[in-house]
């Protein structure tokens, strides 16, 4: 409200969405603008601030409700857990001029304009380009209490991906090892921040079947991380030999990610450009590849010209916090402050993120090697390249389809602390 001045703002939770007939609902999650500044998920709530004071307008449940969902919290105990008064959904009315952020899902969105008398849209608009720059100034840097949620969210996602390590094996099915994660994520009171990728094929970046049958040499690539109930997220990934060995192909490529990895997480520190943290991963990988035959040249021009992104097409990560891709929703605004754009170049275009790191922020680090066919068939990625990328070598590693290293990482003045930690490869 000190950022926004004397602007009201509208901050919807969001509404319960229903799977195959309206009683039977999804999952409900509120929006995370909502949860940063209510603290719960209240399904069809809206916040109002104004004029310095802030109140928070939920649904009222349809008579017989108590029947199905027991009793609903009173007004007055709620308004004092949460900090504001709480009043009926229906006595909402807005100020002229009132600003918000889009809602997700449809019917809430339809609310929101009646309110305001406006069009929302999908994204952001210019009206509310003040409250969409006042949340990501105030949720980029972590207070005490998120950094904490951060801890324990990546404790558990660390705990889940060993229960999945251990339940790997030939001729299990990929969604097996998800189930052993899953059940750690239930245990602690949490759920999972994004659909989880657990597959064979690592050169498909967001592979969410889970039906695969793992075989005797196959990687098994695991990006899962935990959410907690108000939340918080974690995301993590590891590349695994199904059978607990790497072949020495597999072996030197996890070796390449992995000092990728780890310089980059060294490289996070306070002042430090992200998009030059991307830059340090994308020379270790194409210095790698280099010693290994796969490309041909010298490191540094070797990235200049992207004929590293042949194998690292993706940035180097992204914010994390209520969101596992934090404060996307608002387009490139979270990663990309006043004067940054995204580049076009195809080693630079996918980078989700290019701020100067402070104290307080949260990011992912999670360099990759891929064979994808549509990179590797494709004559305007290949062919500029020429012969600096050696096809003869690279078919001796064609039982490595993707390898990718993620952890989670706190930028602190003392330096990068690691909210992931432990974890091995194998």
């Amino acid at each position: 409200m000190a950022r926004l001045g004397d602007r009201a703002a509208l901050i919807p939770a969001g509404g319960a969405q229903p799977r195959n007939f309206p009683a039977n609902h999804l999952p409900f999650r509120a929006s995370s603008h909502f949860l940063y500044l209510v603290g719960r998920g209240l399904s069809g709530a809206m916040l109002l601030m104004e004029g310095g004071s802030a109140v928070l307008y939920r649904p009222t449940p349809p008579p017989g409700d108590d029947l199905w969902h027991g009793p609903s919290h009173a007004a007055d105990a709620l308004g004092e857990s949460i900090g504001c008064p709480v009043r009926p959904l229906e006595t909402l009315k807005v100020p002229r001029g009132t600003l918000t952020l889009p809602s997700m899902d449809a019917v809430t969105r339809a609310h929101q304009e009646s309110l305001l008398g406006r069009s929302v849209g999908g994204a952001v608009s210019a009206a509310d380009e003040p409250l969409a720059q006042a949340m990501v100034e105030t949720r980029l840097i972590h207070d005490d209490a998120a950094i904490a949620a951060l801890r324990r969210v990546g404790r558990v996602t660390i705990e889940g991906h060993r229960a999945g390590l251990a339940a790997l094996a030939p001729g299990k099915r990929a969604y097996e090892v998800w189930a052993a994660m899953q059940q750690v994520f239930t245990a602690h009171g949490m759920g999972h921040a994004y659909a989880p990728i657990v597959t064979p094929h690592g050169e498909v970046l967001h592979a969410h079947d889970l039906d695969a049958v793992l075989k005797e040499g196959d990687l098994l690539l695991a990006d899962v991380g935990a959410e907690t109930a108000d939340g918080w997220a974690g995301d993590v990934t590891r590349t695994w030999a199904v059978n607990g060995r790497y072949s020495p192909t597999q072996a030197a490529i996890v070796e390449v990610v992995q000092r990728a990895h780890d310089a980059a997480i060294a490289a996070c520190t306070p002042g430090r450009r992200y998009r030059d943290v991307h830059l340090l991963a994308s020379r270790v990988i194409a210095a790698g590849l280099v010693d290994l035959g796969i490309l041909r040249g010298d490191p540094d021009e070797l990235v200049a010209d992207d004929v590293h992104a042949v194998f690292f097409p993706h940035g180097i990560g992204h914010l994390i916090g209520l969101d596992v891709h934090d404060m996307e929703d608002l387009g490139d605004r979270p990663g990309y402050p006043a004067g940054r754009t995204r580049s076009d170049r195809f080693g630079l275009g996918f980078l989700r993120l290019d701020r100067t790191l402070q104290p307080g922020m949260a990011v992912t680090i999670e360099p990759g090697f891929y064979q994808v066919p549509a990179i590797l068939a494709d004559p305007s990625r290949v062919t500029p390249h020429g012969d600096r990328i050696n096809r003869t070598r690279l078919a001796a590693f064609a039982d490595v389809r993707g390898v990718r290293i993620e952890d989670d990482v706190l930028i602190t003045a003392q330096g990068p602390e690691v909210l992931t930690p432990g974890l091995p490869n194998c």
